[in-house]
């Protein structure tokens, strides 16, 4: 793939469609830098799926600081010296507050969020997965991660539909919207030969793909 183009890419999309893995092989097989979020490192987590209107408030600031130091250590260190692929997209950081916070939590949230958010860097392409919730909740039940033992089906359809009202809208960064129900880049080289290659081949500012197309 030409990173002559791609210098920066986001992998998206809601808890267990696969993000993650995606980012680390499309990093793994360019040789691009993975920048990964890192939720083992926050304390207030597994508490929040278990409580979530104890513990949204910390979990997300936790999360957004988490996130904004890793982008500000990025552009400290030249973006562009070498490609990058991250498994997370800093603007699509309020569906999860959106989510969880009361109105006066949400109102401190987005104060920050727009301080930190006007100096982050622009994606050159973003990769949005899609998958319907019953699939996410096999998923994240085979992956077996104990902080997402309490996640709940109703949790993530609202996840999910934060998800495509944001990407509906969103015009940021080319976007390419993949239905990762039948198709899977992670453990089938086909499908990830596949996807890279529609990726390269991407000519537009907003595109879809799917297994067969």
């Amino acid at each position: 793939m030409n990173f002559d183009k791609y210098r920066y890419i986001v992998v998206e999309g809601p808890i267990g469609v696969g993000k993650t893995s995606l980012a680390r092989r499309i990093a793994a097989e360019t040789g691009a830098q993975a920048l990964l979020e890192q939720p083992q490192e926050n304390p207030f987590l597994e508490r929040f799926y278990r409580d979530s209107t104890r513990y949204a408030l910390p979990t997300q600031m936790f999360f957004l600081f988490q996130r904004m130091n890793q982008l500000r250590d990025l552009t400290q260190t030249d973006l562009f010296s070498a490609p990058v692929v991250s498994d997370f997209l800093i603007d699509k950081d309020p569906i999860f507050a959106a989510l969880t916070l009361a109105d006066d939590e949400l109102n401190l949230y987005h104060q920050l969020f727009e301080h930190f958010n006007q100096s982050a860097p622009r994606p050159d392409l973003v990769i949005y997965l899609q998958a319907a919730p019953a699939t996410l909740i096999e998923r994240i039940k085979r992956r077996g991660v104990t902080s997402e033992a309490g996640i709940s089906e109703t949790y993530l359809e609202h996840l999910c539909e934060g998800y495509s009202r944001f990407f509906h809208h969103y015009d940021a960064s080319p976007l390419l919207m993949v239905n990762a129900e039948h198709l899977n880049p992670i453990e089938n080289s086909e499908d990830f030969a596949l996807l890279m290659q529609r990726i390269a081949n991407m000519r537009g500012k907003r595109e879809f793909f799917s297994r067969g197309e």
